[in-house]
Protein backbone atom coordinates (compact mmCIF):
# COMPACT_ATOMS: atom_id res chain seq x y z
CA UNK A 1 0.00 0.00 0.00
CA UNK A 2 0.99 3.46 -1.22
CA UNK A 3 2.52 5.99 1.29
CA UNK A 4 0.50 9.23 1.41
CA UNK A 5 1.71 12.81 2.67
CA UNK A 6 -1.11 14.70 5.17
CA UNK A 7 -1.61 16.77 2.06
CA UNK A 8 -2.92 13.63 -0.30
CA UNK A 9 -6.44 14.54 -0.01
CA UNK A 10 -6.28 18.14 -0.59
CA UNK A 11 -4.46 16.92 -3.91
CA UNK A 12 -6.86 14.92 -5.05
CA UNK A 13 -9.74 17.46 -4.41
CA UNK A 14 -7.55 19.92 -6.80
CA UNK A 15 -7.60 17.12 -9.82
CA UNK A 16 -3.89 16.14 -9.42
CA UNK A 17 -2.56 13.40 -11.44
CA UNK A 18 -0.84 10.67 -8.75
CA UNK A 19 1.75 8.88 -9.50
CA UNK A 20 3.85 6.96 -7.71
CA UNK A 21 7.34 8.21 -6.47
CA UNK A 22 9.47 5.84 -4.69
CA UNK A 23 6.44 4.01 -2.98
CA UNK A 24 4.16 7.14 -2.28
CA UNK A 25 1.69 8.58 -3.88
CA UNK A 26 2.31 11.90 -4.87
CA UNK A 27 1.05 14.79 -7.38
CA UNK A 28 2.91 14.48 -11.17
CA UNK A 29 0.56 17.70 -11.99
CA UNK A 30 -2.69 19.91 -11.47
CA UNK A 31 -3.51 20.21 -15.31
CA UNK A 32 -0.47 21.70 -16.37
CA UNK A 33 2.90 20.95 -16.09
CA UNK A 34 4.43 23.70 -18.70
CA UNK A 35 2.19 26.14 -16.39
CA UNK A 36 3.63 24.97 -13.19
CA UNK A 37 7.27 25.61 -13.96
CA UNK A 38 6.49 29.38 -15.50
CA UNK A 39 4.87 29.91 -12.40
CA UNK A 40 7.51 29.12 -10.18
CA UNK A 41 9.66 31.51 -12.59
CA UNK A 42 7.53 34.41 -12.98
CA UNK A 43 5.77 34.18 -9.68
CA UNK A 44 5.13 31.65 -6.78
CA UNK A 45 4.46 28.35 -6.60
CA UNK A 46 4.06 26.01 -3.71
CA UNK A 47 5.05 21.93 -3.51
CA UNK A 48 4.24 19.09 -1.29
CA UNK A 49 7.38 17.71 -0.50
CA UNK A 50 6.26 15.71 3.07
CA UNK A 51 7.80 12.87 1.64
CA UNK A 52 10.96 13.56 2.96
CA UNK A 53 12.13 12.77 5.92
CA UNK A 54 12.81 15.29 8.43
CA UNK A 55 15.27 13.92 11.38
CA UNK A 56 16.86 15.54 14.27
CA UNK A 57 19.63 14.74 15.81
CA UNK A 58 20.70 15.37 19.76
CA UNK A 59 23.58 14.85 21.94
CA UNK A 60 26.35 16.45 23.70
CA UNK A 61 29.14 15.29 20.64
CA UNK A 62 26.03 15.91 18.31
CA UNK A 63 28.84 17.94 16.17
CA UNK A 64 31.54 15.70 16.81
CA UNK A 65 29.10 13.24 15.49
CA UNK A 66 28.40 15.12 12.32
CA UNK A 67 32.07 15.90 11.30
CA UNK A 68 32.38 12.20 11.15
CA UNK A 69 29.33 11.47 9.31
CA UNK A 70 29.47 14.02 6.66
CA UNK A 71 31.75 14.88 3.76
CA UNK A 72 30.97 18.75 4.21
CA UNK A 73 32.15 20.56 7.95
CA UNK A 74 29.55 21.41 10.21
CA UNK A 75 32.41 22.98 12.15
CA UNK A 76 31.17 26.02 9.64
CA UNK A 77 27.64 26.45 11.27
CA UNK A 78 28.08 28.88 14.05
CA UNK A 79 24.71 30.55 14.18
CA UNK A 80 21.42 29.13 15.10
CA UNK A 81 19.41 28.42 11.72
CA UNK A 82 22.28 28.22 9.10
CA UNK A 83 22.28 25.45 6.68
CA UNK A 84 25.02 23.27 5.10
CA UNK A 85 23.96 20.98 1.84
CA UNK A 86 26.19 17.76 2.56
CA UNK A 87 26.38 14.18 1.02
CA UNK A 88 27.31 11.08 3.49
CA UNK A 89 29.36 8.65 2.10
CA UNK A 90 30.35 5.24 2.48
CA UNK A 91 33.87 4.18 2.74
CA UNK A 92 34.65 4.06 -0.79
CA UNK A 93 33.37 7.69 -1.32
CA UNK A 94 30.30 6.53 -3.04
CA UNK A 95 26.98 8.61 -2.08
CA UNK A 96 24.42 7.23 0.57
CA UNK A 97 22.67 10.47 -0.08
CA UNK A 98 22.60 14.24 -0.27
CA UNK A 99 21.01 16.46 2.18
CA UNK A 100 20.57 19.83 4.35
CA UNK A 101 21.33 19.66 7.91
CA UNK A 102 20.76 22.91 9.53
CA UNK A 103 22.36 24.23 13.05
CA UNK A 104 19.76 24.14 15.58
CA UNK A 105 21.91 24.62 19.07
CA UNK A 106 25.05 22.93 20.54
CA UNK A 107 23.32 20.19 21.51
CA UNK A 108 20.69 19.80 18.27
CA UNK A 109 20.76 19.51 14.47
CA UNK A 110 17.64 19.18 11.80
CA UNK A 111 18.82 17.07 9.04
CA UNK A 112 16.31 16.42 5.68
CA UNK A 113 16.80 13.52 3.74
CA UNK A 114 15.43 12.23 0.65
CA UNK A 115 12.37 9.72 0.65
CA UNK A 116 13.86 7.04 -1.32
CA UNK A 117 16.84 6.55 0.90
CA UNK A 118 15.46 7.18 4.41
CA UNK A 119 15.28 3.53 5.60
CA UNK A 120 19.36 2.77 4.72
CA UNK A 121 19.69 7.18 5.82
CA UNK A 122 18.79 6.16 9.27
CA UNK A 123 20.22 2.83 9.52
CA UNK A 124 23.21 4.11 8.52
CA UNK A 125 23.05 7.46 11.04
CA UNK A 126 21.94 5.00 14.12
CA UNK A 127 24.82 3.04 13.20
CA UNK A 128 27.52 5.20 13.86
CA UNK A 129 25.85 7.79 16.04
CA UNK A 130 25.56 5.29 19.11
CA UNK A 131 29.07 5.45 19.59
CA UNK A 132 28.88 8.92 20.79
CA UNK A 133 25.71 9.14 22.45
CA UNK A 134 23.60 10.72 20.16
CA UNK A 135 19.86 10.55 19.36
CA UNK A 136 17.78 10.07 16.12
CA UNK A 137 14.36 10.74 16.11
CA UNK A 138 12.72 11.01 12.73
CA UNK A 139 9.73 14.38 13.08
CA UNK A 140 6.35 12.26 11.49
CA UNK A 141 4.65 15.07 13.38
CA UNK A 142 5.93 17.34 10.73
CA UNK A 143 5.23 17.98 7.24
CA UNK A 144 7.57 19.86 4.61
CA UNK A 145 5.74 22.45 2.18
CA UNK A 146 8.12 24.41 -0.36
CA UNK A 147 6.66 27.88 -1.23
CA UNK A 148 9.25 29.33 -4.57
CA UNK A 149 9.40 31.69 -6.77
CA UNK A 150 10.22 35.25 -6.71
CA UNK A 151 7.05 36.49 -4.82
CA UNK A 152 7.41 33.57 -2.71
CA UNK A 153 8.31 35.13 -0.01
CA UNK A 154 6.21 37.57 0.61
CA UNK A 155 3.46 35.22 0.03
CA UNK A 156 4.54 32.88 3.00
CA UNK A 157 4.84 35.98 5.18
CA UNK A 158 1.14 36.76 4.96
CA UNK A 159 0.14 33.16 6.56
CA UNK A 160 1.83 34.87 9.60
CA UNK A 161 1.40 37.25 12.28
CA UNK A 162 2.16 40.56 11.20
CA UNK A 163 4.61 40.67 14.14
CA UNK A 164 6.57 37.65 12.42
CA UNK A 165 6.54 39.38 8.85
CA UNK A 166 9.64 41.33 8.66
CA UNK A 167 11.76 38.47 10.93
CA UNK A 168 10.54 35.73 8.00
CA UNK A 169 11.69 38.29 5.23
CA UNK A 170 15.09 39.10 6.52
CA UNK A 171 16.28 35.32 7.08
CA UNK A 172 19.79 35.09 4.59
CA UNK A 173 19.92 32.16 2.19
CA UNK A 174 20.63 28.91 3.71
CA UNK A 175 19.33 30.13 6.93
CA UNK A 176 16.09 28.77 8.69
CA UNK A 177 14.17 30.35 12.16
CA UNK A 178 11.38 29.25 14.22
CA UNK A 179 8.06 31.51 14.08
CA UNK A 180 5.90 29.50 16.59
CA UNK A 181 5.37 25.60 15.81
CA UNK A 182 6.69 26.37 12.45
CA UNK A 183 10.43 26.22 11.29
CA UNK A 184 10.44 28.50 7.85
CA UNK A 185 14.34 28.10 6.00
CA UNK A 186 15.27 30.06 3.07
CA UNK A 187 16.51 27.12 0.87
CA UNK A 188 14.69 25.53 -1.81
CA UNK A 189 15.68 22.85 -4.85
CA UNK A 190 14.10 25.46 -7.96
CA UNK A 191 16.70 27.69 -8.16
CA UNK A 192 14.44 30.42 -7.21
CA UNK A 193 14.29 32.33 -4.41
CA UNK A 194 11.52 30.97 -1.27
CA UNK A 195 10.90 29.22 1.45
CA UNK A 196 10.92 25.55 2.96
CA UNK A 197 8.32 25.08 6.05
CA UNK A 198 8.58 22.63 8.40
CA UNK A 199 5.26 22.97 9.85
CA UNK A 200 3.03 19.96 12.56
CA UNK A 201 1.20 17.77 9.81
CA UNK A 202 -1.88 18.66 11.29
CA UNK A 203 -1.64 21.95 10.04
CA UNK A 204 -0.43 21.71 6.60
CA UNK A 205 -3.66 21.71 4.65
CA UNK A 206 -4.86 24.77 5.92
CA UNK A 207 -1.63 26.13 5.34
CA UNK A 208 -1.38 24.52 1.77
CA UNK A 209 -5.17 26.33 1.19
CA UNK A 210 -4.21 29.92 2.80
CA UNK A 211 -0.85 29.93 0.30
CA UNK A 212 -3.01 29.14 -2.78
CA UNK A 213 -5.40 32.15 -1.39
CA UNK A 214 -2.59 33.92 -1.88
CA UNK A 215 -2.41 33.50 -5.05
CA UNK A 216 0.94 30.92 -5.07
CA UNK A 217 0.14 27.98 -7.76
CA UNK A 218 0.26 24.33 -6.78
CA UNK A 219 2.96 22.32 -8.72
CA UNK A 220 3.81 18.73 -8.55
CA UNK A 221 6.46 16.58 -9.13
CA UNK A 222 6.67 17.28 -13.15
CA UNK A 223 7.52 20.62 -12.58
CA UNK A 224 9.89 20.49 -9.83
CA UNK A 225 12.06 18.04 -11.89
CA UNK A 226 12.70 20.38 -14.51
CA UNK A 227 13.19 23.36 -12.28
CA UNK A 228 15.77 21.42 -10.25
CA UNK A 229 17.37 20.35 -13.30
CA UNK A 230 17.31 23.80 -14.74
CA UNK A 231 19.18 25.01 -11.72
CA UNK A 232 21.62 22.59 -12.16
CA UNK A 233 20.94 20.75 -8.74
CA UNK A 234 21.48 16.98 -8.98
CA UNK A 235 19.20 13.95 -8.20
CA UNK A 236 20.02 11.36 -6.07
CA UNK A 237 19.44 8.24 -7.87
CA UNK A 238 20.29 9.86 -11.19
CA UNK A 239 23.38 12.11 -10.54
CA UNK A 240 25.05 10.32 -8.17
CA UNK A 241 24.54 7.15 -5.97
CA UNK A 242 26.71 4.46 -3.98
CA UNK A 243 28.52 4.26 -7.33
CA UNK A 244 29.68 7.47 -8.07
CA UNK A 245 31.76 10.07 -5.27
CA UNK A 246 31.09 13.61 -5.53
CA UNK A 247 33.87 14.40 -7.78
CA UNK A 248 32.84 12.84 -10.76
CA UNK A 249 29.03 14.11 -9.79
CA UNK A 250 29.54 18.00 -9.66
CA UNK A 251 29.46 18.00 -5.99
CA UNK A 252 33.26 18.87 -5.31
CA UNK A 253 32.67 22.02 -3.99
CA UNK A 254 30.10 19.92 -1.00
CA UNK A 255 33.40 18.32 0.28
CA UNK A 256 35.47 20.47 2.73
CA UNK A 257 39.26 19.00 3.00
CA UNK A 258 40.08 21.29 5.05
CA UNK A 259 40.89 21.27 8.35
CA UNK A 260 43.16 18.34 6.71
CA UNK A 261 42.56 16.55 10.12
CA UNK A 262 39.23 16.16 9.91
CA UNK A 263 38.33 12.67 9.24
CA UNK A 264 35.50 12.09 7.98
CA UNK A 265 33.96 8.64 6.40
CA UNK A 266 35.10 8.42 2.96
CA UNK A 267 38.16 10.62 3.32
CA UNK A 268 40.98 8.41 2.46
CA UNK A 269 38.83 7.20 -0.95
CA UNK A 270 38.25 11.14 -2.22
CA UNK A 271 41.69 11.77 -1.47
CA UNK A 272 42.74 9.37 -3.77
CA UNK A 273 40.33 10.19 -6.22
CA UNK A 274 41.40 14.11 -5.93
CA UNK A 275 44.42 12.58 -7.19
CA UNK A 276 44.01 10.33 -9.90
CA UNK A 277 41.18 12.62 -11.60
CA UNK A 278 38.52 10.67 -13.44
CA UNK A 279 35.32 11.57 -14.79
CA UNK A 280 33.32 14.86 -14.58
CA UNK A 281 29.86 16.10 -14.55
CA UNK A 282 28.61 18.55 -17.20
CA UNK A 283 26.15 20.35 -18.41
CA UNK A 284 25.03 19.65 -22.08
CA UNK A 285 22.83 22.17 -24.24
CA UNK A 286 21.36 20.13 -27.44
CA UNK A 287 22.46 22.02 -30.84
CA UNK A 288 19.38 20.46 -32.88
CA UNK A 289 15.95 19.49 -32.61
CA UNK A 290 15.40 16.60 -29.88
CA UNK A 291 15.14 15.79 -26.46
CA UNK A 292 18.08 14.51 -23.91
CA UNK A 293 17.29 11.58 -21.48
CA UNK A 294 18.94 10.03 -18.79
CA UNK A 295 21.30 7.15 -20.02
CA UNK A 296 21.66 8.30 -23.64
CA UNK A 297 25.20 7.84 -25.01
CA UNK A 298 27.63 10.61 -24.95
CA UNK A 299 30.73 10.50 -27.21
CA UNK A 300 33.18 12.82 -26.98
CA UNK A 301 33.59 15.29 -30.44
CA UNK A 302 36.12 13.58 -32.79
CA UNK A 303 35.67 10.20 -31.15
CA UNK A 304 33.96 7.34 -33.12
CA UNK A 305 32.92 5.51 -30.23
CA UNK A 306 35.47 3.02 -30.48
CA UNK A 307 37.54 3.86 -27.17
CA UNK A 308 35.54 3.11 -23.88
CA UNK A 309 37.71 6.32 -22.69
CA UNK A 310 35.23 8.49 -24.76
CA UNK A 311 32.15 7.78 -24.18
CA UNK A 312 29.93 9.35 -20.99
CA UNK A 313 26.26 9.04 -20.24
CA UNK A 314 23.54 11.83 -20.04
CA UNK A 315 22.20 11.28 -16.12
CA UNK A 316 19.62 13.92 -15.78
CA UNK A 317 17.87 15.02 -19.02
CA UNK A 318 14.93 17.20 -20.66
CA UNK A 319 13.11 20.07 -22.23
CA UNK A 320 13.73 23.67 -20.71
CA UNK A 321 10.72 25.02 -20.17
CA UNK A 322 12.72 28.47 -19.87
CA UNK A 323 15.17 27.83 -22.50
CA UNK A 324 13.17 26.48 -24.89
CA UNK A 325 15.89 23.84 -25.64
CA UNK A 326 16.70 20.40 -24.53
CA UNK A 327 19.77 20.35 -21.38
CA UNK A 328 20.84 17.87 -19.44
CA UNK A 329 23.86 16.53 -17.04
CA UNK A 330 26.25 14.29 -18.51
CA UNK A 331 28.85 12.23 -16.99
CA UNK A 332 32.15 12.28 -19.45
CA UNK A 333 35.74 11.70 -19.03
CA UNK A 334 37.51 15.03 -18.56
CA UNK A 335 37.86 16.68 -21.93
CA UNK A 336 38.95 20.20 -23.33
CA UNK A 337 36.55 20.00 -26.32
CA UNK A 338 33.76 22.36 -26.32
CA UNK A 339 31.25 19.73 -28.25
CA UNK A 340 29.83 16.19 -27.71
CA UNK A 341 27.54 13.89 -29.57
CA UNK A 342 24.39 12.04 -27.79
CA UNK A 343 23.04 8.79 -29.06
CA UNK A 344 19.38 9.37 -29.35
CA UNK A 345 17.08 6.58 -30.88
CA UNK A 346 20.12 5.31 -33.05
CA UNK A 347 21.33 8.61 -34.38
CA UNK A 348 24.00 11.01 -33.19
CA UNK A 349 23.31 14.96 -32.21
CA UNK A 350 25.16 17.69 -31.46
CA UNK A 351 25.53 19.10 -27.99
CA UNK A 352 27.62 22.15 -26.35
CA UNK A 353 29.54 21.53 -22.82
CA UNK A 354 28.24 24.08 -21.01
CA UNK A 355 29.13 24.84 -17.42
CA UNK A 356 25.20 24.59 -14.78
CA UNK A 357 23.38 25.83 -13.85
CA UNK A 358 21.16 26.47 -16.55
CA UNK A 359 18.83 29.18 -15.52
CA UNK A 360 19.05 30.79 -11.83
CA UNK A 361 16.28 33.74 -10.65
CA UNK A 362 14.32 33.55 -13.68
CA UNK A 363 16.87 34.36 -16.20
CA UNK A 364 19.17 32.18 -18.52
CA UNK A 365 23.07 31.97 -17.50
CA UNK A 366 24.47 30.17 -20.70
CA UNK A 367 24.54 31.43 -24.17
CA UNK A 368 21.61 29.38 -26.35
CA UNK A 369 21.67 31.85 -29.56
Amino acid sequence: MALKTPLYDTHVKLGAKIVDFGGWDMPLHYGSQLEEHHAVRRDAGVFDVSHMAIVDLTGGRVREFLRLLLANDVGRLKTPGKALYSCMLLPGAGVIDDLIVYFMSDTWYRMVVNAGTRDKDLAWIRKHAADFDVTTAERKDLAMIAVQGPNARHKTAALLLPPQQPGVLELKPFFGAAFGSWFVARTGYTGEDGFELMIPAVEAADAWTRLLAQGVRPAGLGARDTLRLEAGMNLYGNDMDENFHPLESGLAWTVAFEPADRDFIGRGALERARREGGRELVGLLLEERGVLRSHQKVLLAGNAGNAPEGEGEVTSGTFSPTLNRSIALARVPKTSQPTVQVEIRGKLHAARIVKPPFVRHGKPLIDIS
